[in-house]
């Protein structure tokens, strides 16, 4: 029987919010390895002692990966296995993972995600919007491209998914209004798995008027239905 390959890096979704949210395996994997890549060695250090795990960690972030990739690269090679894990979440996703694993495809080593963790699957669901076909739009650009990336979504019929952060919230919600039209149904989901998880759909109209006045905390996911004949952007 031939031996099976054995994995070399593993993508570990880590709780968004509610630390129970971790599966069996990933505690399992993450006691495993030989090392741990994290984007923050500090949050993630607070996940890893709750969970009662002592391992080393390399610090692998977005500004760091593609400079520390090479020399990964070298040492899976040479027989390390590691873990790589983001600060909540699945790792690629809105978060450091896709060069390194891109790089690992090339020198074939074997590389396995588990299923957990993200943001963007609750938040679809709690909508109440189609789920047969939609787009994961992530954050858009903050500066360049940014109003072109709008204009091209405006007539996009799938249902539409972006993260934002509190501070530029308001202002991508009215963009949101301007581009696809105040009556384009949306959704609002912040603190996913939280203490203070809040889900609030309307308008793209209201929910601009909503967080006029609102304190905006935590972090956000926003839905907005796809384009049909009664919801085309107000520019059209």
């Amino acid at each position: 029987m031939q031996e099976q390959e054995k994995t070399s890096l593993y993508l570990v979704p880590t709780p968004i919010g509610n630390l129970e949210d971790i599966t069996l395996r990933a505690i399992r994997i993450l006691k495993e390895v030989d090392v741990i890549l994290a984007e923050d060695t500090r949050t993630s250090g607070k996940l890893l002692q709750h969970l009662g795990i002592d391992k080393r960690m390399h610090s692998h972030h977005l500004h760091n990966e593609h400079k520390a990739t090479a020399h990964l690269i070298d040492r899976l090679k040479a027989g390390e296995v590691m873990a790589l894990i983001s600060d909540a979440g699945t790792p690629g996703i809105s978060d450091p993972g896709f060069y390194l694993v891109r790089e690992c495809l090339k020198h074939n080593i074997k590389i396995e995600c588990l299923p957990g963790a993200t943001a963007f699957v609750p938040a679809i669901v709690k909508s109440g919007f189609s789920t047969d076909r939609f787009t994961f739009e992530g954050f858009l650009p903050v500066k360049k491209g940014r109003q072109t990336r709008l204009q091209s979504l405006a007539e996009e019929e799938r249902t539409m998914i972006f993260y934002e952060s509190p501070h530029r919230l308001q202002k991508t919600l009215a963009q949101f209004k301007e581009y696809f039209g105040g009556e384009r149904p949306a959704s609002v989901s912040r603190e996913i798995t939280k203490m203070f998880e809040e889900t609030i759909n309307g308008t793209l109209e209201e929910l601009v008027q909503v967080f006029t006045t609102k304190a905006i905390k935590g972090e956000f996911v926003l839905v907005v239905s796809g384009a049909t004949k009664g919801n085309k952007s107000d520019k059209e």
